[in-house]
């Protein structure tokens, strides 16, 4: 709930109603707790408070309850009861101009980014590639960037990577050492992910950020990605949401502390996003949570532990909700007592046992004060959405589809000239220049038979002329010295006679 001096109601305790200050919500949060204890609630009240505020919101939902927030909410038993508990007389139920997206294009307008816009770093993460076969594929975009060859989906990379395999020995003098077995790993990585409908992922329209930052009379847009099936492949998810929020701060320009964010970004099952990740890149995650923030993003990670966050990133988040975690295990202890730990302590309760205590829909809550310290932990009810709880129907989703500004802008996808076609085009060309030279290695080696048969025959006969000639003159000697015989016999036997 969204109040005239730019805060937000979103928990009541003991002592009142808790507020989340405007200008500090671009400080980042985390929202964390078990299975069932009330985390995607706690998103729904919070984004609908955003969105009263004008300010628009992103969010992934797992299981499509978070399509509730497109309708009003209805009064219930339950918030009856709360009602005069949270000093609500009459709520005002309504629900957030929202947009739906899907990378497959179902549930949703479709969201595409190229591969170059991808980057080796995070396609790297995607494929799971080790470090000589990332290096192998950042020195393939940069053969492709220095040619000016757009990488804009699979088609693209896949015969760019066999380019560069077929000429290796060419650029591993100017790009460093380019072996097959490297580029056959990346390939096969490739058609593992294609098998798993990626392809979809990867093509243009590439969507623009910006159409995350819009607002409807007033209020802001709640941007809702169907991630059920994109569950599926968690690498692929997290690696998806990771590249958005490399966009909105590549994208988006510095604004500094605002009075009210410019777009709240809610990274939900955020262990994902860490799970086998390698250090560079969580450095590399690290500095865009720290930048983003001047540009008037607030990242709020969602999650069932508090140690899923590392720590570099987990000192970035000041507004901090926790929800009930159990602890059955000695791993499981240590985190509630870690948890513990990370709030500033409140004298009227034990935070450590309060947080096993923690009923659904409760919380230890521990938000910003204007100059940015945080306040003392309150253990508090978290207030209920104004918007519906729960999925809606296939028919209502579609029809907010239908009615969207958006719809149509990225519905249908679109293959313009790319590495792909200028590969195949030089590749043509080489194939016919090759088939030139053939022709005229061809004629050539006719015509040379041509004349060495020519110049046989010519041999053949001047051949013949000379046997004849040298019978005819052997046959005119030998009758000529036959006759000089006869004639000197002749006339000496005729004196001796």
């Amino acid at each position: 709930m969204f109040t005239e001096d730019r805060q937000l109601y979103i928990a009541h305790c003991d002592n009142g109603p808790l507020y989340m200050i405007g200008k500090m919500a671009n400080r980042h949060g985390l929202i964390a707790g078990a299975t069932g204890t009330g985390k995607t609630v706690t998103l729904q009240v919070i984004a609908e408070s955003f969105s009263q505020a004008g300010v628009p919101c992103f969010m992934a939902d797992m299981k499509g309850d978070l399509s509730g927030i497109s309708q009003a909410g209805r009064m219930s038993s339950f918030i009856e009861k709360r009602c005069p508990e949270f000093g609500i007389e009459e709520p005002q139920f309504h629900g957030c101009p929202t947009r739906f997206f899907d990378v497959y294009g179902i549930q949703g307008h479709p969201l595409r980014a190229t591969i170059s816009e991808m980057g080796p770093q995070l396609l790297s993460r995607l494929l799971g590639l080790n470090e000589t076969q990332t290096g192998v594929l950042n020195i393939v975009f940069k053969i492709a960037d220095d040619r000016g060859l757009l990488l804009i989906d699979m088609k693209d990379l896949r015969l760019m990577l066999d380019y560069v395999a077929k000429n290796a020995r060419e650029f591993t003098t100017t790009y460093g050492t380019i072996t097959s077995v490297s580029v056959g790993a990346i390939q096969r990585a490739l058609l593992a992910l294609e098998a798993e409908g990626a392809e979809q992922f990867f093509g243009e329209p590439a969507f623009n950020v910006y159409d995350f930052l819009q607002t409807e009379n007033g209020r802001g847009v709640m941007n809702v990605l169907a991630a059920d099936r994109l569950m599926l492949n968690p690498k692929l998810y997290s690696t998806f949401l990771l590249w958005l929020l490399s966009e909105l701060y590549t994208q988006l320009p510095e604004v500094g502390d605002l009075e009210m964010p410019k777009l709240i970004f809610f990274f939900d099952e955020a262990h994902m996003l860490f799970k086998d990740t390698s250090k560079a890149l969580v450095d590399k995650i690290e500095q865009v949570i720290r930048l983003v923030r001047s540009k008037g993003v607030g990242v709020y990670f969602v999650t069932q532990s508090p140690d899923d966050i590392p720590d570099a990133i987990a000192g970035q988040l000041g507004n901090r909700i926790l929800h009930g975690l159990r602890a059955y295990t000695p791993k499981e202890q240590k985190t509630v007592k870690a948890a513990a730990q990370t709030f500033r302590a409140n004298p009227s309760f034990n935070t450590e046992s309060t947080i096993l205590e923690l009923g659904t829909g409760e919380a230890l809550v521990s938000l910003l004060d204007e100059k940015g310290a945080p306040c003392i932990v309150e253990r508090a009810k978290i207030l209920f959405p104004l918007s519906q709880i729960g999925a809606i129907t296939d028919e209502q989703r579609q029809d907010i589809i239908r009615s969207s500004r958006i719809y149509g802008i990225y519905d249908k996808s679109f293959d313009r000239e790319s590495a792909y076609e200028v590969l195949v085009a030089e590749q043509q060309q080489a194939e016919k220049r090759a088939q030139k030279e053939a022709e005229e290695e061809a004629k050539r080696k006719e015509k040379e038979a041509k004349e060495k048969e020519k110049a046989k025959k010519s041999t053949k006969k001047s051949t013949g002329r000379k046997a004849a000639e040298k019978v005819v003159n052997t046959t005119a000697t030998t009758f000529g010295r036959q006759l000089g015989k006869s004639i000197f016999r002749g006339l000496l036997g005729g004196i001796f006679k």
